[in-house]
This record gives structure tokens, sequence and C-alpha cells, in this order.
């Protein structure tokens, strides 16, 4: 019996650090985002008008395609799949989003997107909004 305790302290200086180390080749972890603001600086700000709801998709945009001006009234987080994404601020100026790239997209700020490569644009759309609240507000 004065051996267990001995044993168990011994296994587990042992175990822990390889058993983090299995878990981590089991299932690595890539941070993509980490931020609570917009692209654009806006602090992000989670609508209040029902329950939270969460919404995924694909947007493809054609070589040569852009979106209509719009703007996001709750958080957008997106990631670049394929291809090169232009997109137009207004005011506060275009900015190029590359595959591999993630952000928050603007808010409050209209915009809209453009390919104007050769290949497809393909974005990972992830919405975070609420019951009663639009993910996109088009606009002209």
């Amino acid at each position: 019996m004065r051996k267990l305790p001995g044993t168990l302290l011994l296994l587990g200086a042992l175990g822990m650090p390889a058993l983090g180390w299995a878990q981590a080749q089991a299932y690595p972890t890539q941070e993509l985002l980490a931020t609570s603001t917009t692209v654009l600086g806006e602090t992000i700000r989670y609508p209040d008008s029902g329950p939270a709801r969460v919404t995924a998709s694909i947007v493809t945009i054609a070589p040569g395609a852009e979106t209509i001006f719009h703007r996001h009234p709750a958080p957008m987080f997106a990631y670049i799949l394929e291809g090169e994404v232009s997109v137009d601020y207004g005011d506060q100026g275009i900015r190029v989003f590359r595959q591999g790239e993630a952000l928050m997209e603007a808010m409050q700020a209209r915009h809209r997107g453009t390919n104007q490569g050769s290949v497809p644009v393909r974005i990972l759309s992830v919405h975070m909004g609420a019951a009663g609240t639009e993910n996109v507000v088009l606009e002209k």
C-alpha cells in the first residue's frame, strides 16, 4: 500500500505530458482569428432581437462578378476558402482578402465584394445573429 501513492505520482508525472502530446496530435488546432472588432475597427455587438441564431454558408463569387452593396446587422465571420476578393468599403477604402485569411466583416459600413480574378472565390460565411435580425441588408 505504501508504494501505490508513489506509483500513482510517477505515472501521473510520466503520463500527463504524453497524454497532452497524444491529444494534440489527435486533433491539432490552428486558431484562425481572435478579435473583438471588425475589419474596420467596429466593436462587435450581438443583436438582442430574439434567441441566438447562427447561420453558416459558403458564398461563391464567379470571376468578374460582384455582390450588391450591403451591411451586416449581426456579426459575420468569414474565411476565404479559395480565390481572392476585393471588398469596397467606400470612404474606408478597398481591402483584399486571399485564400486562407479569416476576418470579422464590417457591420455598419456599406460594402461590396468583387472577384477580379479568373477563378471563383469561395467564402465560408458564419453569421452570429438572432431571430428577428437579418444577416444581410441589401443597399442601393
